[in-house]
């Protein structure tokens, strides 16, 4: 069985591989025309290279060749690990279409499922075990691998946000699938820290400034991967908030994604039509920095992980409907930080108290210019302009006389 050890050792060595490849795939890029050029939504201001998911992938692959070689579903997890690569290089290189890049997505994700990496029963609270038929345990595995490609693929918007993220969940999805007995947890385990530390290597040329973007064949490999773990390591679990482990860890991206697709939808807009409405933008539209932006998301990532954790190793209930009060309090405790740090970030970025900053803001800049003050009626125009566009002016405070 594939041990904690394996987990660090594979660690280490995909740290390293990344690093290293990590400048010669930067060099790729540039050699074959792999560049992302500044644009209106793009939140960086030079030619940039793509391609950063190739050295991922790279340390990914000798990792589990060396550490998990005889598992055949972790093969077939490698095999589509290379397909959804390759089809997002393609991307970085000719801007494929949104039809294109699906029907690759669904090709990738089909190859771990034919290997035997699905989802086949899970548990929910006060309904407890559900199993799942052959073709629908088919059918959801792969929405599901599609789906969380595209959610990590739409918080590629700033430098180093999407491999930070997607470090954090992988540790967590590890710590998860180390807790139980079983080889194939365990080898998903191993897979999840070879996943982290892929992405820690990058991210020392990635982070802000970044010299090398993940590029999609990135951001669509990190979410797959994180998919492939999610269904061999985390859902295995008995506990009945097993598929809560997922959605809680992953839910900034989750969230992100929901509300862009929401604000695209209502404005009759296609949903993979790129905007500025993601969580980075309006980081951005603030005045936040490439680095705070990834940081703020970061943190709020990570206290969202401490309450999976706390979900999954709290001792809070015997399981038979008693209750230990003092580590259920210990549970609460954890999800009022979550809450809190939710709640925190919604208001920085404005979402709930942009019109009273907007009318202070206001007062300020025409007494400052000895103007009167504009109508209200002018100010809650403005303020459903930036809330139905996401474009926001950037908040700066004069100082205080």
């Amino acid at each position: 069985m594939p041990s904690v050890g394996d987990g660090i050792l594979g660690f280490a060595l995909a740290l390293v591989i990344a690093l290293l490849t990590t400048p010669v795939m930067g060099a790729l890029a540039w050699r074959v025309g792999a560049i992302d050029e500044p644009r209106e939504r793009s939140l960086h201001q030079w030619p940039t290279p793509r391609l950063g998911g190739l050295a991922i992938l790279v340390a990914v692959a000798v990792g589990t060749l060396v550490l998990l070689p005889e598992f055949h579903k972790t093969q077939g997890i490698l095999i589509g690990a290379c397909v959804i690569a390759l089809v997002g290089a393609a991307d970085d290189l000719l801007e494929l279409s949104a039809d294109f890049k699906v029907v690759g997505q669904v090709l990738a994700a089909v190859i771990p499922v034919s290997f035997g990496v699905r989802v086949t029963s899970f548990t929910l609270p006060f309904i407890g075990h559900v199993g799942l038929s052959r073709p629908l345990a088919y059918a959801l595995t792969i929405l599901g691998l599609v789906a969380l490609m595209n959610i990590v693929n739409f918080i590629d918007g700033v430098d180093g946000l999407a491999a930070g993220v997607c470090t954090i969940a992988a540790l967590t999805f590890a710590t998860i699938a180390f807790s139980q007995n079983r080889i194939e947890t365990h080898a998903a385990g191993v897979l999840a820290l070879l996943v982290a530390g892929a992405s820690i290597g990058y991210l020392r040329h990635g982070f802000a400034p970044a010299s090398i973007f993940l590029g999609d064949s990135g951001s669509n490999l990190l979410g797959y991967l994180l998919g492939a773990i999610v269904v061999q390591g985390a859902l295995k679990t008995n506990a009945l908030v097993g598929l809560a482990f997922p959605l809680v860890v992953l839910a900034v991206p989750i969230l992100d994604s929901s509300f862009v697709i929401a604000k695209r939808i209502k404005y009759r807009r296609p949903v993979y039509q790129a905007d500025r409405w993601h969580f980075h933008h309006r980081f951005a539209n603030i005045g936040f920095s490439p680095r705070r932006t990834a940081l703020y998301l970061y943190g709020w990532t990570l206290v969202l992980a401490a309450l999976a954790l706390a979900l999954r190793f709290v001792p809070y209930s015997d399981h038979h409907g008693h209750f230990d009060t003092e580590w259920v309090l210990v549970l609460v405790a954890f999800g009022v930080l979550a809450f809190a740090a939710s709640v925190y970030l919604v208001l920085v970025l404005e979402i709930l108290k942009l019109k009273r900053f907007r009318q202070f803001q206001a007062r300020r800049e025409s007494t400052l210019a000895g103007e009167p003050e504009p109508a209200e009626a002018d100010i809650d125009t403005g303020v459903a302009h930036e809330l139905e566009t996401g474009e926001f002016e950037i908040v700066k405070i004069p100082p205080r006389e």
